[in-house]
């Protein structure tokens, strides 16, 4: 697929947008194995960036790496009864191993609560081993029937985080700091606004007390869940043995809680950000954040030309930087090519500019003429910094706005139906499965999450009229 070919816009099919830009941005393709991914070199250079942001953050808050293994005994899945009914469908399962069948057939993991757990009884002993507060980098597999690169494959990429506690506070404390790590993360990296919630009992994880979540709106108003946080309570601790001395020499089963954010995050920044003429990258994460182009006509101009360039991409070493000097393709080619692959910043430099001592600055957050601007050689470096920064608060600002201008407090059921199909409900729930499944029934639109910022009082249910304590968002999701 050429780099050149135009995108299908989002408003006319956001869908085949999304799938052309995947590959023409050269961030992922598809495998032989249906519904797995290769992620290309530029892919994976967002998915590295993303991986620092977030293992600085785990350090900064105690956690360490370590790494289990991918395939897990079946009965291990046994063991925690609504953690085997939750995945049992998703399961891949290796009955053959050196040509010889299995005594038991081993499970690649979906997650890892089970491996962790089993290891976890092992050497947690006393009080004072704990907290455990460990996180890996990995990949597993959930046998999906509906893929799309990055959303949802069969294999993905993932961390994963997975810790124990001597108390039931300590373990919901550390649920919530996670989740607020993600949203930290998501909002000053990604510059992706996103709400910090609670899921309802039918969308938590199989197998946990409580499950925390953000969720961010998508370009075509659909919400994205972009990483969750889970209270396990003693359900893993009691199935795997988890068990220690207290302080009073008493026996008692440990709290655990895991959580993860994956490569479907690369996907939110996608359709969070993108425009029809292709990716828009936050500075923070992009791979390459700032591109120069030099633009010369003969030998002369590109002499004096390339000079400047060198000067400048020293100065500018600082930055994830790429000097463009293909002679093959036009100046016009490479913008464009450029922008589609969502560069937060481009620098242009031709001879008018080496005599002025100027450069010409081009954002991709704010196309054509309304992010151009000329500004001097001298002092690049904190231009360049100041104007990247602009950039990020510029998309999380555009993209709050885009949110806010599409979710809407409907009046009524028949509002409700109504409002989901192209934007978000936030309204009064009763809390019930019922009324849950018959707006999913209807309308295709699940519960999101309970945000953990709630405007108080209380009010009547938007589906039954009974009295409601909480406010959720409905909306349809990927």
């Amino acid at each position: 697929m050429s780099t050149n070919d135009k995108l299908p816009s989002r408003g006319e099919n956001f869908s085949e947008w999304y799938n052309q830009l995947v590959l023409k941005a050269e961030l992922a393709d598809y495998a032989p194995v249906r519904g797995c991914m290769v992620v290309r070199p530029y892919g994976w250079t967002l998915w590295e960036n993303i991986q620092q942001a977030l293992d600085r953050r785990f350090k900064e808050t105690g956690h360490v790496n370590a790494a289990f293994p991918l395939l897990i005994p079946k009965s291990f899945l046994e063991k925690e009864k609504e953690h085997v009914e939750g995945f049992s469908p998703e399961l891949a399962v290796v009955t053959i191993g050196g040509g010889e069948t299995l005594e038991e057939p081993l499970i690649i993991r979906p997650t890892s609560e089970t491996i962790i757990g089993h290891m976890y009884s092992k050497w947690i002993k006393s009080y004072r081993d704990l907290p455990v507060l460990i996180n890996q980098w990995g990949n597993v597999v959930r046998w999906e029937m509906r893929t799309r690169l990055f959303l949802r494959t069969l294999e993905f990429y993932w961390q994963e985080g997975h810790t124990a506690h001597a108390t039931s506070q300590e373990a919901e404390e550390e649920t919530i700091r996670m989740l607020n790590v993600y949203a930290d993360f998501a909002i000053n990296e990604a510059a992706v606004p996103v709400i910090p919630g609670l899921k309802s009992d039918q969308e938590k994880f199989a197998g946990a007390v409580r499950s925390y979540t953000i969720e961010a709106m998508m370009g075509d108003t659909r919400a994205l869940q972009s990483g969750t946080s889970h209270f396990l309570g003693q359900n893993f601790a009691h199935a795997f043995d988890i068990q220690f001395l207290d302080w009073n020499n008493e026996l008692q089963f440990a709290w655990t809680t895991s959580w993860g954010l994956s490569t479907r995050f690369v996907g939110a920044i996608i359709m969070t950000h993108g425009d029809d003429q292709g990716l828009v990258l936050p500075p923070k994460l992009a791979p390459i954040q700032v591109v120069i182009v030099p633009i010369h006509k003969n030998d002369a101009e590109k002499s004096a030309v390339l000079e400047v360039v060198e000067r400048l991409r020293q100065e500018l070493r600082g930055f994830r930087i790429k000097v463009d000097d293909r002679s093959e393709v036009t100046p016009g080619f490479k913008f464009n090519d450029w922008e589609m692959r969502g560069v937060p910043l481009r620098i242009e430099i031709g001879p008018k500019d080496v005599e002025k001592g100027s450069v010409a600055l081009a954002r991709r957050d704010l196309p054509g003429k309304a992010g151009k601007s000329f500004v001097p050689q001298q002092g690049l470096s904190i231009q360049v910094e100041q104007t990247l920064g602009q950039i990020h608060k510029s998309m999380f600002e555009r993209a709050l706005a885009f949110r806010q201008g599409n979710t809407h407090d409907p009046q009524s059921y028949d509002e409700l139906l109504q409002v989901v199909q192209t934007g978000w409900a936030l309204s009064w729930w009763c809390e019930s499965a019922e009324c849950e499944a018959k707006v999913k029934e209807a309308s295709k639109a699940t519960t999101r999450c309970i945000p953990l910022d709630q405007p108080g009082g209380e009010g009547r249910c938007i589906v039954c009229g009974e009295p409601a304590r909480r406010k959720v968002y409905f909306a349809r999701a990927y």
